[in-house]
């Protein structure tokens, strides 16, 4: 199974929540795959600057992203166009949505977020899983 993460998720990755430590078990024992929109980096780096995240740890949590996870890059037309239907068609922002999209395109089957506004997306085929 391929998952999508959110900043969210990764706030509670080093928070040591226990659904977000066991996510990341299974992504590094190989049970399943995992993206990641490179606006999280953005997102991540941005509570860094706020002193929301200590700089030791971003710089280990962004190598250990870089290292397992497949970045979706938004060098595709597609992903900022499906980005905006999703975001006038549920109120999603514009960053959230990119990141959406981005992880829809990889046929993600669970985001894990923090954001409620994920929720506002509904299809069938995904479960977004608020933490």
């Amino acid at each position: 199974m391929i998952v999508g993460f959110d900043t969210g998720y990764f706030v509670r990755l080093l928070e040591g929540n226990k659904t977000a430590v066991k996510v990341w078990e299974d992504l590094t024992e190989g049970n399943i795959d995992a993206v990641v929109s490179p606006l999280t980096f953005f997102e991540l780096k941005r509570l860094g600057l706020k002193g929301e995240i200590d700089n030791k740890s971003l710089e280990t949590l962004f190598e250990a992203i870089e290292g397992i996870c497949h970045i979706v890059w938004l060098n595709d037309i597609n992903i900022p166009t499906f980005a905006a239907s999703i975001s006038y068609g549920t109120g999603i922002p514009a960053v959230d949505s990119i990141i959406l999209a981005s992880c829809l395109t990889m046929n993600t089957g669970k985001i894990y977020t923090t954001d409620s506004h994920f929720e506002a997306y509904k299809k069938k085929s995904i479960s977004i899983i608020k933490m």
